[in-house]
């Protein structure tokens, strides 16, 4: 043991790895370790260049043809005009198909929200060993094709289907109910097809949701009205979002469903952007209305992000201590 102040031996033993004084790594420089930013720019070129070629440059293709002017006979004059945009904005036609578009996804997002809530806060605070099962069922539409399950619907929902059948055959109904071919048969039909993306975000989103924090209220003498309404309701209010988000954005951008149940007669943008493109060859129309839809995907999404912020302000306390 030495005094304050000695000298340490060369020979002193030194922390184990460590080199002894003045010997430096070969070369001369200090051992450097991985650079963790390009690794990270390594690993996500791949990804970015999937994104670039089948996602930006089909976007910026798409901007580039609503820019275009169309002519008779499908032909296509090349130049950069919002003359398109002039005539698609100025058509009364296409403002009704803007206006049912937004009318769809409005009422699909609001039933589906409305039915899949109960089944998914169940999901969510069940303890039975069957809850694998049931999640399993609860999904298990999404193994159909919404093809097929369209078809379905037609057969349920047609004048010689099983609704109307089976009510006129009880002698409830004089004429055949008019499910389809109308915006009543297509909200039923896309409410079916969508509830179980809805029922996956809401549970995906239930993570505040705590039983401890029911019972606490309980215990303070809240019934079970208050409880929903005060914890349970503002709780999963983040996952109401995200599916609310996810139904409204599948809703505007459905084809199968309006071109089938609508039977012609329910025009959206997702059918007309078809018809133009596919019946009409006026594809620089098609282009502009895929760019309004895109901009309605913009203006939705920005409204879920302010409400997501409001929320997260709400359960944090942000506002009142920047107040």
């Amino acid at each position: 043991m030495t005094a304050p102040g000695d000298a340490v031996p060369v020979d002193a033993p030194r922390p184990s790895g460590e080199p002894p004084s003045g010997e430096r790594p070969a070369g001369g420089l200090p051992a450097r370790g991985p650079r963790p930013g390009r690794t990270a720019l390594l690993l996500l070129a791949p990804g970015a260049l999937a994104l670039l070629f089948t996602y930006a440059m089909p976007l910026v293709w798409v901007v580039r043809m609503a820019l275009n002017e169309p002519l008779d006979g499908g032909a296509i004059r090349q130049t950069v005009s919002f003359g398109t945009f002039a005539e698609v904005l100025g058509d009364g036609h296409y403002w009704k198909v803007i206006g049912q578009t937004l009318q769809l996804g409005l009422l699909v997002t609001v039933f589906t929200l409305i039915l899949a809530y109960p089944l998914a806060l169940f999901l969510a605070r069940t303890t039975s060993r069957w809850r694998s099962l049931l999640m399993a069922l609860a999904v298990a539409p999404l193994l159909i094709s919404a093809v097929a399950r369209t078809f379905g619907w037609m057969a349920i929902l047609g004048n010689q289907g099983l609704v109307n059948k089976t009510l006129q055959g009880l002698a409830l109904i004089d004429g055949p109910l008019p499910l389809a071919n109308n915006m009543t048969g297509v909200v039923i039909a896309s409410v079916e097809i969508y509830m179980p993306f809805a029922i996956l975000a809401m549970i995906s989103g239930f993570g505040r949701l705590e039983p401890e924090l029911e019972r606490a209220a309980a215990s303070l003498g809240a019934n079970r009205l208050a409880v929903l309404r005060r914890v349970v309701l503002p709780l999963t209010l983040p996952g109401v979002l995200t599916a609310a988000l996810l139904v409204f954005v599948l809703s505007l951008s459905g084809y199968v469903t309006p071109r089938l149940i609508g039977g012609g007669r329910v025009f959206v943008l997702a059918t007309e952007i078809y018809d133009e493109a596919i019946t009409s060859l006026n594809w620089p129309v098609a282009a502009v209305l895929s760019v309004l839809l895109l901009v309605l995907f913009g203006v939705v999404i920005v409204l879920y992000q302010r409400a997501q912020r409001a929320l997260e302000r709400r359960f944090t306390g942000e506002k009142g201590a920047s107040r």
